[in-house]
């Protein structure tokens, strides 16, 4: 697992925008990476709604989001323009980043294991540096959780 007080893993991704994002585009703002499973699941749908709905909030202390998770940038796409999500997806379906930032890991569901994405979410801060890890993250008011985190700073 990552600590907090640490550098965080520099990484390149294909986002929504069409462009490549790379951590370091958003050195001198907050940023909020949250990893989730799987783009339109009710977990996830709820996660990124909320993000969605506080995204001004976020923009106001100068705050970046961006979810993450193994689907494709198509599957991105429709999930983002299903919701109208104001914020970019990254899509890792090499699973590098997940593996870097520890997200990548055996999960267990219905009595059977398999490897899967742990809802993660991490709070960097203007100097690239970890401030806040939330790991197997509960959907509901974790937004809110976040936010009230980065006021605290």
């Amino acid at each position: 697992m990552l600590k907090t007080n640490t550098k965080a893993p520099t990484f390149n991704l294909n986002s929504t925008d069409g462009k490549i994002y790379s951590l370091k585009d958003s050195i001198g703002k907050y940023v909020v990476l949250y990893f989730y499973p799987k783009d339109d699941t009710p977990g996830c749908t709820i996660e990124t709604n909320d993000f969605n709905k506080l995204l001004p909030k976020l923009e106001k202390l100068n705050c970046d989001v961006f979810g993450i998770s193994k689907d494709n940038l198509k599957s991105h796409y429709k999930f983002k323009e299903k919701y109208k999500i104001k914020f970019d997806l990254l899509s890792d379906v090499e699973l590098n980043i997940l593996k870097k930032y520890k997200v990548w890991a055996k999960k267990k569901f219905m009595g059977r294991e398999f490897m899967g994405i742990v809802r993660t979410t991490f709070l960097i801060d203007p100097e690239g540096k970890i401030v806040k890890i939330w790991d197997n993250v509960k959907v509901k008011d974790h937004a809110k959780k976040v936010i009230d985190t980065l006021k605290s700073i």
